[in-house]
This record gives C-alpha cells, structure tokens and sequence, in this order.
C-alpha cells in the first residue's frame, strides 16, 4: 500500500509583481491610482484550491482517489497551499502529483494577480 502523499506548505508566497519589493519601492499610496489592485482572499483561495484539484483529478479518476485535502489560505499577502493525498497503490508518483498541485495554485494565483493588474 502507497504511503500517502502530502507537498510541503508553501512557505511565504507573494505575487509574482511585487516579489522582493521593499516598503521604499512601494507605490505613493496618497495617489489611489497608484495602489496595485488586489483580487478579494475568497478568490485566491478558490483559485489556488480549484487548481489543485484540477492537476490531481487530472492525473487520477475521482473515484480512484481515497482521500484528498486541499487547504489553502491567503492572509497578510501570504499564500499557505498544502495538498494531502492518498492515491491508489499503483500510483507511486503521489508525492510528485501533490508537489505539482501546489505548484499550479501558486501559478493560477499569479495569474490572477497579474489579470488583476492588467484591469486597473
């Protein structure tokens, strides 16, 4: 039986466009239209847990999957993704699968930032 499989929490996460930005290279916040626009947490968590989902169902049938935990939460502009698995005993790539999905909510997020910023 395969031992299931949990990605590491990514650790600190921060959108693609402000990645190591200090608090001197932010924005004049008196300007408003300065402020980078910012989707609502309920729409990062739901986009980052929908694309995990979609890399494990993508890889296995639904039915063939034991048991599957995404929990995401975005405070504070970090992003905290971490995958449980159990997929079945033929699968010893569970642990590749759960990396992967947690790599694609990071990516869908950006995604999202960056669709965010281009609508401002």
């Amino acid at each position: 039986m395969a031992a299931p499989a949990q990605a590491p929490p990514a650790a600190r996460w921060a959108p693609a466009a402000t990645e190591g930005m200090t608090a001197d290279d932010d924005a004049d916040t008196d300007d408003p239209s300065s402020v980078e626009a910012e989707p609502p947490a309920e729409a990062v968590v739901e986009t980052a847990a929908e694309a995990a989902e979609g890399v494990i169902f993508a890889r296995y049938k639904q039915s063939a999957v034991r048991d599957l935990d995404v929990t995401v939460t975005f405070e504070d502009g970090v992003l905290d993704v971490d995958v449980y698995l159990n997929a079945p005993d033929e699968a010893d790539d569970a642990q590749t699968a759960a990396d992967e999905a947690v790599e694609a909510a990071e990516a869908a997020v950006d995604d999202l930032f960056d669709a965010a910023d281009d609508d401002r």
